[in-house]
C-alpha cells in the first residue's frame, strides 16, 4: 500500500519563499495545495521544483485549462506535478491572454508535448517554444477550440 500523501504546503511554501516575485496567489483546497504564478517565471519555477531534491516533482502529469471569458486574462493553464519520492502533487496555475502564449515545459518534461498539444487543440492556448504545436484530437481543418465557453450551447 502507498504511504499516505505528504503536505504539499511544504512545498508551496518553499516556492512562495524562493521566488516571491513569481507568486501571484497561493491555497488549499481539501489538502489539495495550489500555487498561482507569473508566466514568464513557469520555466525557472519548473526547473527548480523538478531538480531541488527536497521538492523532487519529477512528473508533469497534466497540462490542462479553463476558460474564463469574461476576465481581461481569460485563459488559466493548469499544471499537475507529482514527486514520486514524497507521493506529493502540487497544482501550479498561470493566467494568460485569449490564445497565450505561455512558455512550453518540454524542455523539462517529455509528457508536456502531448499535454500541451491538448491544450491547444481544446483551448487555443500557444505554447512558445513546443516542438510541435499543431492538433492532436480535432481535424486539422477545424476552425473552433472546443472547451472555450464562447462556442453556443448544442440543444439538438
Amino acid at each position: 500500500m502507498a504511504e499516505p500523501m505528504q503536505d504539499g504546503a511544504a512545498a508551496a511554501g518553499r516556492l512562495q519563499t524562493r521566488f516571491p516575485d513569481a507568486v501571484v496567489a497561493a491555497g488549499s483546497f481539501r489538502n489539495q495545495h495550489w500555487v498561482e504564478l507569473r508566466a514568464e517565471r513557469l520555466l525557472e519555477v519548473c526547473a527548480w521544483l523538478r531538480d531541488d531534491p527536497e521538492n523532487d516533482y519529477v512528473m508533469l502529469l497534466d497540462v490542462t485549462a479553463a476558460h474564463w471569458p469574461d476576465s481581461a486574462q481569460p485563459m488559466e493553464v493548469i499544471y499537475h506535478l507529482y514527486s514520486l519520492s514524497r507521493n506529493d502533487r502540487l497544482r501550479l496555475k498561470l493566467r494568460a491572454g485569449d490564445r497565450g502564449p505561455v512558455p512550453s515545459l518540454t524542455s523539462l518534461w517529455e509528457s508536456a508535448e502531448w499535454n500541451e498539444r491538448e491544450a491547444y487543440d481544446m483551448f487555443g492556448i500557444v505554447f512558445e517554444g513546443h516542438p510541435d504545436l499543431r492538433r492532436i484530437l480535432m481535424p486539422d481543418d477545424y476552425t473552433d477550440f472546443p472547451l472555450r465557453k464562447e462556442l453556443p450551447l448544442y440543444t439538438g
